[in-house]
């Protein structure tokens, strides 16, 4: 597919119609040209255009746009094989003796949460995190005294016999970079405030002249670091955030991956210009959708380019508790599946030695896959979008004539979720109602936003036990679809319940024995050989359950999932897929979410997959539904409760975080598709809460400033009085929702029935 874009960095260059991606003889890249227009994009002149340049050689299909802007990125070159897990090459980056890249395993870090001024408290922190076994430990240093405070606090942690590399996180302040990289291992720049001014999300317009000056004063103010980086043999992280980007980076690229990137390239050239390599880079955001789109985006310019700096993972402002391992797993563990990665963060509201486990568990994930090439045959894959979200969404099932039942609920239009049911929670119809999250008017259920769509009842009860079969029905009555395997069907039916059957059973026939008419749902691994797969071509199954057992060590479920997903879209097959994932008695909780995240989530945030479906032994029905359910929200899918942007905190946050979001939590728990930031601080931008509708942000020691998307609208809120006029706002806007009363759902009902 052709697409007409811009140059987006003066290493293109063409030579006798062939195009040349590099800033020296070493990094050249070549491929021939087949036409070369002068265009313009954006608000920038852009010195050249390019229609159509294709590869000859066998990994890089076609170099195109990746959007719709001017980076140019090659197909399929944002990770070394996407049918199986083979870890990106890199160069080793070394931060304090600590080394990381390719040839190293994946290091585990978090950030202090104390007033870096208060050298005792910070120190013992550290301690904490490292006892815990984090590889880096990365602590705010906004101003000078801070920075001199660093000073002690190193010394201090040498003497205590900790070695730990220690890592200052800048923003606004090269001055302040100056002076701690002659004390700790490793600075973090934001290449979104280290020149820029803080962002205004003002419309800003450049010729070619005026767009070079920018790039001039930020290699006049950037030189500096990098020399007293290469001076002292630090490293350096060029940390893009994706809410806090310039407006100037923004009038060009939009607010964007796309702009993420350059960001971070214009520092990125810097470096390479002083001859200074021992650098990696990041793309957080607080989306996961974002975020791994950024992240492929970086890892496709870099190939373009030939770089093989390291990359720094992370979800930013994840929130906590399983929601917060939820997002992370889902970002951070899509990367990982494909290679990318070499150094993570799991940012959680919560002390920072609890971001360890979750840590070390991903990193662990990755490793392994890495280590076994976990994957399948290859395959060509032409339809999944590697860098924009574009959903495929299953053909949801249809009313047919004569049925008795309405089956067009068992799935749900945003991701559906799937519950294995047992006999014995059949005998308390009213808990196993309640536990599917329906609404319970006199005992009967109703469908409510978070219900179940459909269980399976791996054993049905005995024809002869009526009031089982009486709750089965009930729920059959309200449109949540009722599956069981087909040799249960047959030897103890079930009126109007689905029928799941194997890929072997639907090719043998077997299915056939049931009434004409039946509903099917077919379960299969997703590497099965193409003519077996064939046999989907003649069928009318309501949905596909993708069940790769977890015994199988060396096949990949995302692997083997993309292989799936390609020979449908191919096909023009438009089942409904739900990711069915089954864990073994002993599986820790926290292996569960993060594992169920980077394996369907890793799909979801392709668009591919059209629900979930998690069965455990050893964990609570609740559990397993409100994780199903945050995976989707997760993958900005389905969203059945309050979303929170939830910074993790750090010495710059100007109130207890942990406290007060638990109670902006219990006071707003109840508004689905209302979205709260609560930050310790502003020094990102309000772009920084770029997902959110509402934020609750700290302006000043004890007050608080409102926001409405990216503007303050209320500023200096005393604490005490701060929740309250957050709440306020929202009902100002419309958002809010008192929740119903038992007796209005009742009205409702009659009044709709």
């Amino acid at each position: 597919m052709a697409s007409s874009f811009g140059s987006s960095y003066s290493g293109l260059k063409c030579r006798d119609g062939i195009f040349y991606a590099g800033s020296n003889t070493h990094d050249l890249k070549k491929w021939p040209a087949q036409s070369i227009p002068i265009g313009h994009q954006g608000r920038r002149k852009c010195r050249v255009g390019v229609s159509v340049v294709r590869s000859q050689g066998a990994d890089v299909a076609e170099l195109q746009a990746s959007s719709s802007g001017p980076l140019l990125v090659p197909r399929q070159r944002y990770c070394e094989a996407t049918h199986m897990t083979i870890r990106r090459k890199t160069r080793t980056v070394n931060i304090g003796g600590v080394t990381i890249g390719s040839e190293h395993p994946i290091r585990v870090q978090t950030m202090t949460t104390t007033d870096t001024c208060d050298v005792q408290a910070t120190v013992e922190q550290v301690m904490r995190i490292a006892d815990k076994g984090a590889d880096l430990v990365r602590i705010t240093v906004q101003g000078k005294r801070e920075a001199d405070a660093c000073f002690d606090i190193k010394n201090t942690l040498v003497q205590k016999g900790y070695s730990i590399p220690l890592v200052a996180d800048i923003h606004f302040a090269p001055s302040v970079a100056l002076r701690v990289a002659e004390c700790f291992d490793k600075i973090r720049i934001n290449p979104g405030n280290f020149a820029d001014r803080r962002a205004k999300f003002e419309t800003l317009e450049y010729t070619e002249d005026d767009y070079q000056k920018e790039l001039e004063h930020i290699e006049n103010v950037f030189s500096p670091l990098v020399e007293k980086c290469k001076k002292y043999g630090r490293a350096m992280r060029i940390g893009t955030n994706h809410g806090s980007l310039s407006d100037r980076i923004m009038s060009y690229y939009g607010d964007s991956p796309r702009g993420m990137v350059e960001s971070a390239f214009e520092f990125a050239r810097i470096c390479r210009k002083m001859d200074y390599h021992n650098f990696l880079f990041s793309m957080k955001a607080s989306n996961p959708v974002v975020m791994v789109q950024a992240y492929r985006l970086l890892v496709a310019e870099m190939n373009v380019v030939g770089w093989d700096y390291p990359l720094h993972l992370g979800v930013t402002e994840a929130g906590e508790g399983e929601d917060g391992r939820m997002k992370s797993a889902i970002g951070i563990g899509a990367l990982l599946q494909d290679g990318l990665g070499d150094t993570i963060r799991v940012s959680l509201t919560e002390e920072p030695e609890y971001e360890i486990d979750p840590c070390t568990r991903l990193a662990k994930l990755g490793m392994e896959a890495s280590r076994l090439q976990r994957g399948v045959e290859p395959f060509e894959e032409k339809h999944r979008h590697y860098f924009d979200f574009q959903r495929r969404t299953g053909e949801l099932p249809s009313q047919k004539e004569g049925e008795e039942v309405d089956y067009r609920g068992v799935l749900h239009r945003d991701g559906s979720v799937l519950m294995s049911v047992t006999l014995q929670q059949l005998k308390n119809p009213e808990l196993l109602y309640k536990s599917l999250a329906t609404k319970l008017i006199v005992g009967m259920p109703f469908k409510d936003l978070a219900t179940v769509d459909t269980i399976l009842l791996r054993e049905l009860p005995p024809v002869e036990d009526k009031s089982a079969r009486l709750a089965i029905k009930r729920l059959i009555d309200v449109s949540i679809g009722v599956l069981t395997p087909l040799s249960e069907q047959l030897t103890k039916p079930l009126p109007n319940a689905m029928v799941l059957v194997t890929l072997d059973e639907f090719s043998s026939g077997a299915h056939k024995l049931l009434p004409a008419g039946t509903r099917l749902a077919i379960t299969l691994r997703g590497d099965e050989p193409y003519e077996e797969l064939a046999i989907l071509k003649n069928s009318d199954a309501i949905m596909l359950l993708l069940d790769l057992p977890r015994t199988d060590k060396k096949v990949s479920r995302v692997h083997a999932s993309r292989r799936l997903f390609e020979y449908l879209q191919e096909n023009q097959l438009n089942f409904p897929v739900i990711h069915h994932l089954q864990y073994p008695s002993g599986t820790e909780r926290d292996d569960l979410v993060i594992s169920a995240g980077s394996e369907a989530g890793a799909l979801l945030v392709d668009g591919l997959g059209d629900g979930i479906f998690l069965e455990a032994p050893d964990h609570d029905f609740e559990f397993l539904r409100t994780t199903a359910f945050g995976m989707l929200q997760g993958c900005r899918m389905r969203n059945t409760k309050t979303e929170y942007v939830s910074c993790p905190s750090c010495g710059r946050t100007l109130f207890d975080l942990q406290e007060i979001s638990a109670e902006i939590r219990e006071k707003t728990s109840h508004l689905p598709g209302v979205s709260i930031a609560i930050m310790g601080c502003i020094v990102n931008g309000p772009g920084e809460m770029a997902d959110a509708d509402f934020g609750y942000v700290g302006g000043a020691p004890g007050k608080i400033d409102l926001y409405v998307g990216k503007t303050v609208v209320k500023r200096a809120i005393a604490m005490e009085q701060a929740t309250d006029a957050l709440i306020q706002l929202i009902k100002d806007h419309g958002r809010w929702v008192d929740p119903p009363k038992e007796e209005e759902i009742l009205n409702l009902l009659n009044t709709t029935h």
